[in-house]
């Protein structure tokens, strides 16, 4: 399975992935996304932000990268980590264990730029989203109320508090 950079014309699928992920996460009644941009995704992939696995020609899996998270891991924020958004699986590729792929994947992007952790964060109390995270090799860091939300997406605005998870890649 390969990870690939995305393209202006995968825009389309990757809304596409992000309304799934939205009535997935109305459905089990999960702090919901907000409606992304075309024009902000645009922008992370001209950055080299968003990232995909590919199978037979469909996205089956997204996600995006920053290199830094200040407002969500404040004081932890030292440059030394990648930090994974917006992961969402095609609901027809879901069981195939592909966030496991992203993590392995992760891994070596992060070693290669020497970053010391991958990490990721989810809002809410997620008990599900707990033992998935855990369960593809991330540490449960536990929840945090975050302090200042004003430069973070919409739906940070709704849920104060975020579960914070990492893989210390520098053991």
């Amino acid at each position: 399975m390969e990870v690939l950079f995305c393209n202006n014309a995968d825009i389309p699928q990757i809304l596409s992935l992000y309304d799934q992920a939205r009535k997935y996460q109305q459905q089990k009644q999960m702090v919901v996304w907000p409606e992304f941009q075309a024009s902000s995704i645009q922008d992370e992939i001209a950055e080299q932000k968003q990232f995909k696995i590919m199978i037979d020609e469909e996205i089956a899996c997204n996600w995006c990268i920053t290199l830094q998270d200040p407002f969500i891991w404040e004081d932890k924020e030292n440059d030394d980590a990648i930090y994974i958004h917006r992961l969402c699986t095609n609901s027809k590729y879901r069981g195939l264990n592909l966030s496991h792929h992203m993590v392995t994947w992760a891994i070596a992007y992060a070693k290669g730029i020497k970053r010391k952790f991958v990490r990721l964060d989810t809002l809410g109390q997620n008990d599900g989203l707990i033992k998935h995270y855990t369960s593809i090799g991330f540490d449960f860091l536990g929840p945090v109320t975050l302090s200042n939300t004003s430069n973070l997406p919409q739906h940070y605005q709704q849920e104060s508090t975020c579960l914070l998870f990492e893989i210390d890649i520098s053991k």
